[in-house]
């Protein structure tokens, strides 16, 4: 059966599939029970691999401007937890976004954080269709922070992926940022690290 007629089938079911199913999370440091690691305090929105779940699901969470301080949404290609030692994740990145708390009032981390869901789940970044493992939302004091995590870190396929999320957000003055794993892990920072390189 081809690709066109597989999705017009879907559609006329009323689900458009996606090519790969998500999961939503999330968590805040301030409410987590300092007893557990810090993957149990992670709560499970939801998975998803159709469009029409993930609106119900994404409609139903509070937008991430309106979560309070040290709050975290999560979403990644489901069996993959949002964490550097994930063997998915451990020998990849991430390309951070951040930005002023008055862009984020205004709405901006509203909208940049949709764009980035829908290019993920969309696939729309990444051409070979693996390299993209998720992205984060991080509400914090002084600044926001949206982040995308790759699998890998060689610069050519990484820098490709963060020119296309650049595009997607429609932010082709902003720099980014590249961070590898491995650095946050051993210095136990998420965003306080040296970046690789730049687009």
């Amino acid at each position: 059966m081809s690709a066109t007629r597989k999705i017009a089938d879907q559609q006329m079911e009323g689900t458009t599939k996606l090519f790969a199913k998500w999961t939503m999370w999330f968590d805040n440091s301030r409410l987590a029970d300092p007893e557990k690691e810090w993957k149990d305090n992670l709560t499970n929105c939801g998975s998803f691999d159709t469009i029409e779940d993930f609106w119900r699901i994404y409609n139903n969470l509070k937008p991430s401007g309106q979560l309070s301080l040290n709050s975290n949404y999560h979403l990644f290609r489901e069996g993959v937890i949002p964490m550097w030692e994930d063997p998915v994740n451990k020998e990849g990145g991430k390309f951070v976004l951040t930005m002023p708390k008055k862009d984020s009032k205004s709405g901006k981390i509203d909208e940049w954080w949709l764009f980035t869901a829908l290019a993920i789940v969309g696939e729309t970044l990444d051409m070979d269709g693996n390299e993209v493992c998720g992205a984060v939302v991080s509400i914090r004091k002084n600044q926001d922070r949206i982040a995308l995590w790759l699998r890998g870190n060689d610069q050519d396929r990484c820098t490709k992926i963060g020119a296309r999320w650049k595009k997607c957000l429609e932010m082709n003055k902003t720099i980014l940022k590249f961070q590898e794993h491995k650095a946050a892990a051993a210095s136990g920072r998420s965003f306080r690290n040296d970046s690789t390189f730049e687009v």
